[in-house]
Parts: structure tokens; sequence; C-alpha cells
């Protein structure tokens, strides 16, 4: 039996984690919602053109899925560590846990986890995040979480990315986390716009908006690479050191941008190529197809019919002859 039953009274209790992200959860829950309202109203469309209509709202849905959840997601580079360290100041526990760094357009996530979970008469299971978003303040943040008396790694590893530390790899991965994050808010405009060309239809243009998508998703992969190719400071406990990777928001923003410029080249060939085909994919007659066509047509006045043609083509030598006589 000792002194407070072995936990240190001075330090806030664990703080509660929820078990996934909620923004990501809203996301998913408006989209999946209308996907779920499309495959209601699949058995009203008619003929073959069902298959082709319900992947492009699959497709479309997951596109614009994608774009939108990983401006929150925390996840673009990972890395994780198993390490004996010491628990918290101003004690001499040493615990064994797994430490994990999680950084994403907008902040950082360290996350502490005992292996086993209850060490030192505590459930050691943190998750915290940093923000330095525009509205956040990355080093008011750390100040709180050294005022809560938070674990010494999830400090330890937090203060690498303040504003104050040597490393400078706060400036490094907030200012290209800025502009992955407005190049990727373009590309959310983009695909808008592309889907409402589709709807119209106008099938070319709608391409276009596809490459353009593509073309900035990769561009926000170009900007938060940057980051990741500078000279960073070890982050090391003991012989053990934290290494990250690309984590699975990265390799899926990859993904669905080379699968945008696909199907952007594929619209655009198909338009160039085999037209027809292109109006079956997206289930267009022809009536459709001639409006839709009539945007890149310059509009010419009607032809003469052939009996219009035929007078004005009679020779004047063939007139009849009019007399007039004097009264």
């Amino acid at each position: 039996m000792t002194l407070w039953n072995g936990s240190f009274p001075f330090y806030a209790g664990t703080n509660a984690c929820f078990p996934f992200n909620t923004t990501s959860a809203v996301i998913a829950s408006v989209f999946l919602s209308a996907l779920a309202t499309s495959i209601i109203i699949l058995p009203g469309i008619r003929g073959k053109g069902r298959l082709f209509w319900l992947l492009r709202v699959m497709m479309g849905l997951f596109i614009g899925a994608v774009v939108l959840t990983i401006q929150f997601t925390r996840d673009w580079e990972s890395g994780w560590v198993t390490a004996n360290t010491s628990y918290k100041s101003f004690s001499s526990a040493v615990v064994k846990a797994d430490i994990g760094l999680h950084i994403g357009l907008a902040g950082v996530n360290v996350t502490l986890v005992g292996n086993p979970v209850n060490q030192v008469n505590e459930t050691i299971d943190y998750n915290e995040h940093f923000a330095w978003s525009f509205d956040a303040d990355y080093d008011h943040s750390y100040s709180e979480g050294l005022e809560k008396g938070l674990p010494s790694p999830i400090l330890y590893v937090a203060e690498k990315f303040t504003t104050e530390s040597p490393c400078n790899m706060h400036r490094q991965y907030r200012i290209s986390g800025h502009y992955a994050s407005i190049t990727l808010w373009m590309a959310l405009c983009t695909w808008l716009i592309s889907i409402l060309l589709f709807s119209m239809p106008i099938l070319l243009y709608g391409g276009y908006m596809l490459l353009l998508t593509a073309a900035l998703m990769l561009f926000s992969l170009l900007f938060f690479i940057t980051a990741r190719n500078t000279p960073k400071c070890p982050i090391q406990f003991g012989p053990a050191f934290l290494k990250t990777g690309y984590g699975g928001s990265f390799w899926l923003t990859l993904a669905t941008g080379l699968l945008c410029l696909l199907l952007g080249l594929g619209v655009i060939i198909l338009n160039s190529v085999r037209p027809q085909k292109l109006k079956l994919v997206f289930n267009l007659d022809e009536g459709k197809g001639e409006k839709a066509e009539g945007w890149d047509k310059p509009h010419l006045p009607d032809e003469s019919s052939s009996s219009e043609q035929d007078v004005l083509m009679v020779p004047l030598n063939e007139l009849c002859e009019v007399t007039t006589t004097q009264l």
C-alpha cells in the first residue's frame, strides 16, 4: 500500500478518446446517404444504362468523399515505435508503451498506448492533437499540455514541432500543409464543376475538369512531399528511434488523383474517337447528343429547301411576259 495508491494526484486524469474521427464520420454518412438514395431510385432507370448510371454515381461520390475527407484526416505521415520510457515528470516510473506520431495537414497527433495498457495503476491510452491551422496556436496547445501534465513521451514528441524548437519542423509542415489544403479545396470545386458539366451534358469539358481535379490533387502531394524530404531532428527513446513514412491519406490521395486522370483522359479520347460509345456510357439519346454537340458548333442558317432552290434557279428568259394595253 503506497501513498495515493501509486497514482499522482497533481496530474489530470486520462482523457477519454473518441474511437474515430467524427468529422470523417459525418462526411462518410452524407455521401453514403446519397449513395443509398441513388440505389433506391435505380429501378426507375430503364435499359442497359442502369449499370452505367450506377457506376457513374458511385465513382463521382467516391472522388468527392475522398477529396473532402482527406482535408481532415491526420495520417498523411505516420510512424510507431515501442520503447521503455519514463512516464511522467517528477516520477521514476518506467513504462513499456507504443508511441505513435501522425501528421496531418492541420496538425499532429501523438499517441501513447501502454503495452500492456494497465501499468503503474493507470490506464495508459492517450491521443493528443496539437493544431497549427490558421485559427490555432500550436505553442498555446503545447503549453496547455504542460499544464495538464501530459506524459513525458507525448510532450517530448510535441516539442519537436514547436516554433522555438531548433528542428524547424513546425514551419516546414505548417506551410506545406496550408498549400496542400488550398489545392485540395480547389480540387473539390473542380470536381463539383465536372459533375455539373456531365449532367448538362457537356462531356468534353467535364473531362477537362476531371483532368484539372487530378492535377490539383497531385500538386497537393507535391507540396506535402517538400516538407517530408527536408532534414528532421531524430525522435529517440533510448536505443529506439521513431521513424515516419507516408500514411494512408497520402496513398489514398495519390490513388484518387490517378483515377481522376484516367477517367478524364478516357472521356476526352472517347469523345474524339468513339463519340457514340461515350453517349452510351452517359445514357444519351440522339436528341440530347445533338444538343450537347451544339455547344461546340457554330450556329449557321438553315439550308434552303429544294423547292426554294428550284424557284431561284429558274432562268429569266423562261419567265412569262406580261403585256399591258392602254385603255
